[in-house]
């Protein structure tokens, strides 16, 4: 069990990284939309509110099309490049004296 969560380690924690990347954004994003709301003289709404409002999700798309776009290559590419018997990777049971790190 070990083991296999080991052979897709790198793979799993881009994974989450990417996951937890959103919640981030969206507290950001509301902060900045309360403070937005204050300084015209109304309600800040609601993280809730903000979830479903057209400016999160314009933010989020924009955010998509690059950053994001470029953490998921690299999680894709690091499962490709590490997966357990691909050609380009070591055996995850070799050790390091066999495979010279």
């Amino acid at each position: 069990m070990a083991r296999s969560l080991y052979s897709y380690s790198l793979g799993w924690i881009l994974f989450l990284l990417f996951m937890l990347s959103f919640p981030m954004h969206l507290r950001e994003s509301a902060s900045a939309q309360a403070v937005e709301a204050m300084l015209h003289g109304q309600q800040a709404p609601t993280i809730g509110e903000h979830l479903f409002s057209a400016k999160l999700w314009f933010e989020s798309f924009q955010n998509w099309q690059s950053e994001f776009l470029s953490t998921a290559v690299l999680v894709v590419l690091s499962i490709f490049l590490r997966f357990r018997g691909s050609p380009e990777s070591k055996s995850v049971s070799d050790p390091h004296s066999k495979t010279g790190a």
